[in-house]
């Protein structure tokens, strides 16, 4: 019996969330309302060198289904794409007159993973896309972007934290929707896995910290501890001990 189904794209951001709230994948099958090998099989197709993640992850699986139906576009229909390509057309206007001249359906991802596919054997379809940013090469300075201002290494934090010996001790993440529309804000208590979900408009560090804040304040007699990950969103000052939430809180990164 054939367990496995193909996941949307919303499927494996919730994978990644409730990976990070420590749930093991039968649990997490049982969530997103799938076969937990259909889970066991997503996790080890579909990652990367830094693990699981649901961009990465969604761009892995459509590349991988691109292979497979290539054979099945017609040759007229990928010259008619490279032709507007060169107009400087995007893959989602292509798309949908396709669509509406010849009522012909094919994904915009599919022509972008068709175009990096190119890429890689040395084409150029590539250029043709509009947002193309060029890397300067900095000289005579040192590279700051990226960078958290009095960061504290996650080595630093307490060793009852890695031994989850105790309650108080979170981490916290963020996941971005689809076009950059939302923020989800998660926050994953490591003994009890218990996991607060919050929202913000935008990755603004203010905004994320104000989340952060009002899902803690709460709990703020069981928070010793915060670990974030890299990210810049993090990287506000707001959040201080004793101070909006209440406890002694360490962040780190």
């Amino acid at each position: 019996m054939k367990h496995y189904t193909q996941l949307t794209q919303i499927q494996r951001y919730q994978i990644y969330a409730l990976k990070k709230a420590g749930h093991n994948q039968s649990e997490i099958a049982d969530k997103i309302g799938v076969h937990k090998s259909t889970v066991s099989r997503e996790l080890r197709r579909n990652k990367g060198l830094k693990g699981y993640r649901p961009k990465q992850a969604n761009h892995l699986a459509i590349a991988r289904q691109l292979d497979k139906l290539v054979p099945r576009i017609r040759e007229g229909h990928w010259l008619e794409i490279e032709r507007l390509l060169k107009l400087y057309w995007s893959p989602e206007q292509i798309a949908w007159r396709l669509y509406e001249e010849q009522q012909y359906m094919i994904s915009h991802e599919w022509i972008y993973q068709y175009i990096y596919k190119d890429k890689q054997q040395g084409g150029k379809l590539y250029r043709y896309l509009c947002c193309q940013k060029k890397r300067r090469k900095r000289y005579g300075s040192n590279e700051r972007r990226g960078q958290i201002p009095n960061q504290r290494m996650i080595d630093e934090r307490p060793s009852e934290v890695d031994r989850r010996s105790r309650i108080g001790d979170w981490e916290g993440d963020t996941i971005v929707g689809k076009g950059h529309q939302g923020v989800l804000v998660s926050l994953n208590e490591r003994k009890s896995r218990y996991t607060l979900l919050g929202h913000s408009r935008h990755k603004s560090k203010d905004l994320v910290a104000d989340e952060v804040i009002k899902r803690l304040r709460a709990y703020k007699d069981r928070v010793k501890t915060i670990t974030y990950d890299n990210g810049r969103e993090f990287c506000s000052g707001l959040i201080k001990p004793d101070t909006n939430i209440g406890g002694n809180i360490t962040a780190a990164n």
